[in-house]
């Protein structure tokens, strides 16, 4: 049985997919949904030049270790590395650690950027906004 306090006002949020398009995680963060966390599993250099605002570094060498400290198996995870194939590799090593909900964010920092996704980091913070990012109608327009 679960304790929800709230009496069933705030409904729950169904599972995610083994697979998650960026448009799903940008919707989760600005309706403002709890519970879930963001991994950048590149070397900590190349997250140090830019990641998605919020997501948390967790080397792929170092991975599985530093989230069995930090994190709940329960917990939604959505991560992603420099390639599909690195996101593919972090996915398993976490669900072969016993982590449940946890999906491979398709595309990464580049799909994450290209929806006006925020972003953090030495060379985001030197990169102008683009001429549309404030521009509602002109993005939408684009996808």
């Amino acid at each position: 049985m679960t304790n929800n306090l709230m009496g069933g006002i705030i409904p729950q949020q169904p599972p995610i997919e083994v697979e998650s398009d960026v448009h799903v995680v940008k919707s989760r963060l600005e309706w403002g949904e709890p519970a879930f966390t963001i991994l950048d599993v590149r070397d900590r250099s190349t997250y140090n030049q830019g990641h998605i605002m919020g997501a948390m570094p967790m080397p792929i060498d170092e991975l599985t270790d530093r989230a069995e400290i930090s994190l709940q198996k329960s917990r939604d995870i959505y991560v992603y590395g420099t390639d599909e194939g690195q996101t593919a590799q972090a996915a398993q090593k976490l669900r072969a650690a016993g982590f449940v909900h946890v999906s491979e964010l398709k595309g990464g920092l580049g799909a994450w950027k290209a929806i006006g996704g925020q972003t953090e980091g030495i060379i985001e913070s030197r990169t102008p906004a683009g001429a549309d990012d404030y521009n509602v109608v002109s993005r939408i327009q684009n996808h």
